[in-house]
């Protein structure tokens, strides 16, 4: 007494299917599924020296300024 069966788990997970949806939740799985991928990648990249982390910050902002200017070109 005091701890739950699974059936207990079973109406839950239930009730909260028919409360939330299973689109709703499917979303907020893969939210969360992403953050802990980033939260992965930001702990490696603290590993990392600070001169790895800076040469790629600097490749990261060339391409993007190299977007800008193929999008300023395309206009």
């Amino acid at each position: 007494m005091g701890g739950l069966s699974i059936w207990h788990w079973l109406i839950v997970l239930a009730v909260v299917l028919l409360v939330f949806g299973t689109k709703r939740l499917t979303s907020g799985a893969k939210d969360l599924g992403s953050a802990v991928k980033e939260f992965k990648k930001g702990m490696r990249d603290e590993d990392k020296p600070a001169g790895q982390l800076g040469d790629q910050s600097r490749k990261d902002e060339t391409a993007s300024d190299k977007q800008r200017d193929d999008d300023h070109v395309q206009r």
